[in-house]
């Protein structure tokens, strides 16, 4: 199988696909502020030593927080197209994607971990229940530590 990019079908796609980025996106910038306004500095970014290398995480806490972009982690929620060009490699590739996903949050969760998930659509549309879920995971109560 061949893994390579398929051509883009005209300049601007292209620019637009060159110009994501695999960290500091924006809804990284934003998940970042937020621990920090709740007074949870002192995480690690893209954290190495850890199974799948979290975009932020707490190794002494084993806490890994994982920010996906909707589309290149193909979020369950938005459930958005496939892109009609080059449909089968962006089918493949989104399920790579994903099998990725769900293998590296098993690993950690194996190792101990708590794994939180972050979509980039619950940043725009439920920004108060990210904050409760990082919340209820950085400042567990007595009840939730022995239910």
């Amino acid at each position: 199988m061949d893994n390579r990019n398929p051509p883009p079908i005209n300049e601007n796609i292209r620019k637009s696909m060159r110009s994501n980025k695999g960290k500091g996106t924006k809804p990284e910038l934003i998940v970042r502020s937020m621990l920090r306004e709740l007074g949870h500095p002192g995480y690690r970014l893209n954290w190495n030593k850890a199974p799948g290398h979290p975009d932020i995480a707490y190794p002494g806490r084993k806490i890994a927080i994982f920010i996906n972009g909707c589309f290149w982690h193909h979020c369950p929620r938005c459930n958005l197209p496939m892109p009609k060009s080059h449909y089968d490699f962006w089918k493949t590739k989104m399920e790579r994607n994903v099998q990725r996903d769900e293998c590296k949050n098993k690993e950690l969760i194996e190792g101990g971990w708590t794994v939180v998930t972050i979509w980039e659509c619950e940043l725009k549309n439920n920004r108060d229940a990210v904050v409760e879920r990082l919340i209820n995971v950085l400042e567990p109560t007595p009840s939730t530590l022995f239910p």
